[in-house]
């Protein structure tokens, strides 16, 4: 093998690398991107659970209510 086909083919590896090396930084971008994402998601999650757990405290309160009322007036209404 000649010097030239040497440098030829060295140089193709050298383009091959520096190729890789590019996709690998934009996988890691990506990556990253993924995970706050991620982390964007697992808060918004987080927060609909607590509003859920209240909305249904709220609502088992109401009811609690609600039937305190009915008994009184049920008091009220019987002879």
């Amino acid at each position: 093998m000649d010097n030239e086909a040497f440098f030829d083919q060295f140089a193709d590896i050298e383009k091959k690398i520096e190729r890789l090396i590019e996709i690998s930084k934009s996988l890691q971008v990506a990556n990253l991107e993924l995970h706050h994402k991620i982390k964007q998601l697992e808060e918004e999650l987080h927060l609909k659970n607590v509003s859920e757990e209240r909305h249904a405290e709220e609502k088992a309160f109401i009811r609690s209510r609600i039937d305190n009322l009915l008994a009184k007036l049920e008091g009220v209404t019987r002879p």
